[in-house]
């Protein structure tokens, strides 16, 4: 199975993104990819352009962190109330 390489992250969001799908950090779980609060007719439109996505990048599972952590540098996370500037305790 092809792997996704920590290079390739910022084009992956980038692709994700041009889908219309809102690919969110969450904080402390990961990201989520917003496929599922698209309107069914969105959705049927972009299935085949996110299933050429995974097919281009592979494997990322084990990127998890990396990926939320280049959504979090970009401003892409959950919640948005949270300062990232103060450690959680």
């Amino acid at each position: 199975m092809k792997m996704m390489s920590e290079e390739q992250i910022p084009d992956f969001v980038r692709d994700v993104a041009e889908t219309g799908c809102d690919i969110t950090a969450v904080l402390g779980v990961g990201y989520v990819i917003g496929d599922s609060d698209l309107p069914l007719e969105a959705y049927e439109r972009i299935a085949p352009r996110l299933k050429e996505i995974n097919e281009i990048y592979g494997g990322r599972d084990h990127l998890l962190h990396e990926i939320a952590e280049y959504l979090l540098s970009i401003g892409k996370y959950y919640p948005k109330d949270r300062d990232l500037r103060t450690p959680r305790n």
